[in-house]
C-alpha cells in the first residue's frame, strides 16, 4: 500500500473514527463551511463523515475514492480527497479543506499537490478537476499556484445555503505536467 504519504512537512494518511472530533472543530466553523456544500458540522455530521471517509482508501477499489488527513507535527490540519467522476476515461475530481488557523503557511499547498502526483503518477488519471464556489478566492488561488488551469466560469447554477452560487472549475491534464 502507498500510504501514508509524506512530503516536506505533512503526512497524508487514511482517516480513523478519532478524526471526527478534531475535524469537526474546523468543519463546523461557519467560515470553513461557508464554501462548502454541507452546513457547519456538528459532533453528530462530523462521526458519519469520518464513518463514510474510513471506505474510501483507494481511486481504484469499491468505492473509486480516496480520502486522507492531512498531519503536521502529529496534529491533523485539513484534509484532502481524490474520487472518480469517470473511471473509465481515468477522470477525477479533487476538493481540500484546510483548518484556517494552518492556512498561509503552504500546507495546502504541499498536500493538494502530493494528492496531484499520486492521480497521475499512481493512478494513471488523464484529468483531474476541482470544482469549487467562485466567492472562495483562496482555493481558486491554490489551484492556479498548482498550475491547474480554470476553465469554466458558470454563472449561479447552484443553489447553495439560500442563495445562487457560481462555480468556477480548474483542471490540470497528466500532458500539463
Amino acid at each position: 500500500m502507498f500510504l501514508p504519504i509524506t512530503t516536506q512537512r505533512l503526512r497524508l494518511r487514511a482517516h480513523t473514527p478519532e478524526d471526527a472530533a478534531t475535524l469537526q472543530a474546523f468543519y463546523s466553523l461557519p467560515d470553513v463551511a461557508r464554501y462548502l456544500l454541507d452546513e457547519p458540522w456538528s459532533v453528530e455530521d462530523a462521526t458519519e463523515k469520518v464513518s463514510e471517509r474510513l471506505q474510501k482508501t483507494d481511486l481504484d477499489g469499491a468505492t473509486q475514492a480516496l480520502a486522507l488527513v492531512i498531519e503536521n507535527d502529529g496534529h491533523v490540519i485539513g484534509d484532502v480527497a481524490l474520487w472518480f467522476t469517470d473511471a473509465d476515461n481515468r477522470v477525477a475530481e479533487i476538493g481540500w479543506v484546510l483548518d484556517p488557523h494552518f492556512g498561509g503557511q503552504g500546507f495546502a499547498t504541499e498536500a493538494v499537490q502530493a494528492v496531484l502526483d499520486l492521480a497521475f503518477d499512481h493512478y494513471r488519471c488523464r484529468r483531474v478537476l476541482a470544482q469549487m464556489d467562485a466567492r472562495n478566492i483562496a482555493s481558486a488561488k491554490l489551484a492556479e499556484r498548482l498550475g491547474m488551469v480554470k476553465e469554466a466560469h458558470h454563472r449561479q447554477d447552484w443553489f447553495s445555503k439560500g442563495e445562487w452560487t457560481d462555480t468556477i472549475i480548474y483542471a490540470m491534464l497528466a500532458t500539463d505536467r
